[in-house]
């Protein structure tokens, strides 16, 4: 039977990216997909927690420790100097809400070029255990994340070619559209984590700026959604899908009608 779409074309990768987004989107509701799930909603909590701490390292100032809870909530806890800047503080808090956006975008260009889909997902496996014996610190993030690490190396490894870029676009999706499951929480100025009640990010942001705290959860969502929509914009542009023109001898000549 024939294909539907040609292989490589602009509709197979919209095919692809909007299969990705279904199984992310309806992974929870089906038996047993909860629980299949969860690694990867531990994964976006860890690019959330790490945006915090990778944010605080540029800013000159110490990442400690990140600690995943069952829940899916996290803690990164960073040394932040006395004389910090105001700009310091809020950067690192918006750090966190944004690096999940900023890596879902990444993961959806790179599916985008053939020749990066297994080393990403090598670099993105290295940098995920990387991380557990440097910073993580918590029983979840000791047993989760490695697993998802190992399942990265597996699908690198072994996995078809459309299998590994399948799930470069999953895992780049799923880090999309963790800005909706933490609509809720952006618009949140108190949060409470593990029975604490904390400022949340853009509460600290608020502290730290000025403005209400809804006004920096509406800025985070605008800039997540342009990052990820000029992601998808670039994945699946027709220039850039569309195949080379044959290269013909030099002897050939060729005329084009208008």
């Amino acid at each position: 039977m024939r294909s539907l779409v040609t292989p490589g074309s602009q509709g197979e990768a919209v095919g692809r990216l909007v299969l990705a987004g279904l199984v992310v989107v309806m992974l929870p509701a089906l038996p047993f997909g909860t629980y299949l799930i969860y690694p990867f909603a531990i994964l976006t909590t860890w690019f959330h927690e790490m945006g915090h701490g990778l944010t605080a390292l540029a800013l000159g100032q110490q990442f400690q420790q990140l600690m995943i809870f069952a829940s899916g909530s996290g803690v990164a806890q960073s040394q932040v100097a006395a004389d910090a800047s105001r700009f310091t503080l809020a950067a690192i808090a918006a750090g966190g809400p944004l690096a999940p956006s900023v890596v879902g975008a990444l993961l959806i260009v790179a599916s985008a070029h053939p020749r990066l889909w297994r080393p990403v997902l090598w670099l993105s496996a290295a940098a995920i255990m990387a991380s557990v014996a440097i910073w993580v610190r918590s029983p979840v993030g000791y047993t989760m994340l490695p697993l998802v690490a190992a399942v990265l190396v597996l699908v690198a490894w072994r996995a078809s070619p459309g299998f590994v870029r399948f799930t470069l676009q999953f895992l780049g999706v799923l880090g999309a559209m963790s800005m909706l499951r933490d609509f809720h929480y952006l618009f949140t100025e108190q949060a409470v984590i593990e029975g604490q009640s904390i400022l949340s990010d853009t509460g600290q942001i608020a502290a730290e700026m000025g403005l209400p705290h809804w006004f920096w959860a509406a800025a985070i969502l605008l800039v997540s959604a342009l990052m990820v929509g000029a992601a998808l914009k670039y994945a699946l542009a027709e220039q850039r899908l569309r195949p080379p023109p044959p290269k013909r001898p030099a002897n050939v000549l060729q005329f084009r009608r208008d």
